[in-house]
């Protein structure tokens, strides 16, 4: 897609309304448009399409000229469609999955091209990795980052196993902050909107001394009122909002430039969200308690408090020498760490039925160096990484109404440990020019992992907490432990190689077709009830032929047809066990097998000076081709027809436009697109909950003062107010002897949750800036 990310300091933008009965014109129409925009290029030569620089190969070059497919969404197209935070990127790249993961705002499920990771448990690895400047985010909770100076979000579709490393077998998503012009600049953007939204955004900096040293900062508070209420508490003095926003973010920068070849930039990010816990929707009626099933999707029960907390808080230190006019040497520092406690009520009621209290703690540190090779038929990037994390936490899942038909107190199942790896890493990729149309690129990555597990695992028959004073009054006994079930460790080695030929039959047109392959570490079971050796890494390859296309300068057309086969797929199955014949566990095993074929088409028609219509399509097909599990007397079953491909819509479309009104009084800029999703299921086994397709209207309008000071923009986004569910729990099972009837699972209840995305939202927006 074509957007242009020097547009913040022109205020000139372009984008325009089109209907949703539109969308199957717009993409059909695809293949005509070039000869519509030969004749209008003829009426207007100086109107074209901007250029794009992404850094998806670790260094800048054109979009065009990247063999890979990749979305870039710059600053100026950001803040004219009023995004707010990363999961909004997902309208505007094909076949991507980004929400905001139930219980929390701030985790985050990612999914491309069907791979990535339902379960945020410690211990667990995404299937998408997440960068910010790129700085490998580990864990899921506090991803889902609202944006606050940032430059452009890249989302790079396909295994990037080569120079992303492991657990980016989806592909990867970038954020990329601004570096400094070397000026004093301050602008700051204040958001009234819809359930009394209230949004500080202050963003600034300094040159301490010029043409050297700058220092800049951004701070952002975001409140909302919630979507919905919890209708009742179980405890006193709750707030009872849910679905707000309560979030507080800051970010400082140290930018030095010594000498024209030296450029070092030291960051620091904090964000603070005590947003409440979110409950979620009861499908199905309970079965003890005689709440009814609410009337709005956004209305709760719970028994638990409603307080919750995210903090996440990164340093880093970036380094970049051009030696010279042939290599560069970069060294990227980091570390980054993060602290949740947090309530997730499963069941949604005012009772302890299945309640779980969780304390979620992570930090990790990275350094990655970089050496850069250029010469007119040769390009290479090569580097050494190294990841040592700790990940871990404590859940209580509170069965206290089971227990108390027991005759006990309460009952209580606590999980706890750690998940503690480290990686090492070399790698190398390199693009050599055959001649002046063919070039082919080969690159390989070697990974060495080890990791160490300790799991505790027990019953308790009581109602407990992770720590006192998790509610009013509540002591934990001192001593309070469950017993060590797993300690364990275990080591991986992986070769991910990537191989690729190019074709450029024109400066606007390339062709391109590539292998490649990445991996999803290995790890142990975070919920292990006794021993168990660890599932071994997963494994991703892929095949990609793609066309990035330029057409007279003012019509884009990037497409690209992938093959992927996702093996060694980690999941909980009965597996014998290996010292003893006769026991059988539910146990992690590599026991699953998947495939996908699909489609990305991206185009963006400049159809006049004033005027930008853009549009993606993406379809996939995929399925699970294996899925194991034992049954005694029988042996190893295959149950993948039980299995479904969760967060992934058959078909994903947008199409959207921008007009570009020039007034005396200044600047007017229209915008608007339709996002359309076909159904997709959100459980993987026995799925319960489909999604059926939907799409989301947004539209708004931003003006520009002549003088670049002020702005003020209207949003409107989900306008016919759309309700989609973006996450679940599903602990019911269908009873084969009445259909349509369920057989209560865990705590006894009907427990069907569902969470939803955002309903119809209006928010104003005025900025200043000098």
């Amino acid at each position: 897609m074509a957007h242009n990310h020097n547009k913040d300091a022109q205020h000139k933008f372009s984008r325009t309304l089109l209907k949703p009965s539109l969308i199957a014109l717009a993409i059909s129409s695809s293949f005509a448009l070039p000869a519509l925009a030969q004749e209008s290029a003829k009426d207007d030569e100086e109107v074209k399409l901007e250029r794009i620089e992404v850094t998806a190969r670790r260094t800048v070059e054109n979009l065009q000229e990247v063999p890979v497919a990749v979305t870039s969404i710059g600053a100026a197209d950001i803040a004219e469609r009023g995004l707010e935070s990363v999961v909004e990127i997902q309208q505007f790249s094909p076949n991507t999955t980004l929400q905001q993961s139930r219980g929390t705002n701030s985790t985050l499920t990612a999914f491309i091209r069907g791979v990535g990771q339902e379960d945020p448990l410690w211990g667990y690895e995404p299937g998408v990795g997440i960068y910010i400047d790129d700085v490998y985010v580990a864990r899921p909770q506090g991803a889902v980052l609202d944006i606050l100076n940032v430059e452009r979000i890249e989302v790079l579709r396909g295994p990037q196993g080569t120079l992303y490393g492991k657990n980016t077998i989806g592909g990867a998503v970038k954020y990329v902050t601004k570096e400094m012009s070397g000026d004093t600049e301050f602008a700051v953007n204040l958001t009234a909107g819809s359930y009394k939204q209230g949004d500080v955004k202050l963003t600034g900096q300094i040159p301490l001394i010029d043409n050297q040293l700058y220092f800049g900062f951004g701070y952002a508070n975001l409140q909302r009122d919630g979507y919905g209420n919890f209708l009742t508490s179980a405890l006193p003095n709750q707030d009872g909002e849910n679905y707000n926003k309560d979030l507080q973010a800051y970010r400082m920068t140290l930018e030095y430039r010594p000498t024209d070849a030296v450029f070092m930039r030291l960051n620091y990010d904090k964000t603070d969200d005590k947003s409440n816990a979110k409950g979620g929707f009861r499908l199905l009626p309970s079965l003890l308690t005689d709440a009814p099933v609410p009337d709005s999707v956004f209305d709760s029960y719970t028994s638990l408090p409603t307080k919750n907390k995210v903090e996440t808080e990164g340093l880093s230190l970036t380094v970049n020498w051009d030696i010279n006019d042939n290599w560069t040497l970069k060294s990227i520092t980091a570390q980054r760490e993060s602290y949740s406690p947090t309530n997730i009520d499963f069941d949604n009621t005012s009772l302890p039925i299945f309640d779980v209290p969780a304390i979620y703690d992570d930090e990790q540190f990275t350094q990655e160096f970089q050496l850069n090779y250029q010469t007119d038929g040769f390009k290479m990037v090569s580097g050494a990484y190294y990841y040592t994390a700790d990940s871990c936490g404590v859940f209580d899942a509170i069965l206290g109404v089971l227990g108390q038909s027991l005759g006990a107190p309460g009952l209580t199942r606590e999980v706890g440990g750690c998940s503690n790896g480290d990686s090492t890493a070399l790698y190398a990729q390199g693009t050599y020019d055959i001649d002046d149309k063919w070039s082919v690129t080969a690159g390989l990555r070697y990974t060495k992992d080890e990791k160490e597990a300790v799991v505790r695992n027990g019953l308790i028959f009581d109602i407990v907490y992770p720590e006192s004073g998790w509610i009013p009054g509540y002591v934990r006994p001192d001593g309070l432990t469950t017993p060590v079930v797993l300690d364990d460790s275990e080591s991986w080695s992986k070769v991910t190689p990537k191989i690729g030929v190019e074709y450029q039959h024109s400066n606007d047109l390339m062709l391109f077709a590539s292998y490649s392959q990445g991996f999803k570490s290995g790890t142990f079971n975070p919920r292990a009830t006794v021993a168990e050796p660890a599932a071994d890494p997963e494994d991703v390859n892929s095949f990609e032929i793609g066309m990035k296309s330029d057409w007279n300068d003012r019509l884009r057309i990037n497409a690209t047809l992938f093959m992927l086969d996702h093996k060694d797929r980690q999941y909980i199955a009965v597996i014998p066990d290996e010292n003893d014949a006769t026991a059988l566990n539910q146990r992690l095993g590599n026991v699953g097998r998947s495939e996908a074929t699909g489609l990305e088409l991206e185009v963006t028609w400049k159809a006049s000076r004033e005027l930008e219509i853009y549009g993606n399509l993406g379809l996939i097909d995929a399925s699970f081709e294996e899925a194991l599990t034992f049954v005694p007397g029988t042996g190893a079953v295959d149950i993948s027809d039980r299995f479904s491909v969760t967060n992934t819509p058959e078909t994903t479309a947008n199409v959207g436009f921008s007009y570009n009104l020039l007034t005396d009084f200044g600047d007017v800029i229209v915008n608007g697109n339709y996002n359309y999703r076909s159904s997709y299921s959100l459980v993987e086994l026995d799925n319960l909950l489909t999604q059926d397709s939907y799409g989301l209207l947004n539209l708004g309008v931003t003006w520009f003062s002549n003088d670049g000071h002020w702005s003020i923009a209207l949003h409107g986004k989900n306008l016919t107010d759309e309700e989609y569910l973006v996450g679940n729990y599903a602990f019911i099972a269908p009873d084969p002897a009445n259909p349509g009837q369920y057989i209560p699972g865990l705590g006894g209840d009907n427990t069907l949750i569902g969470y939803y995305g955002a309903p119809r939202t209006v928010s104003l927006s005025v900025g200043y800036r000098f």
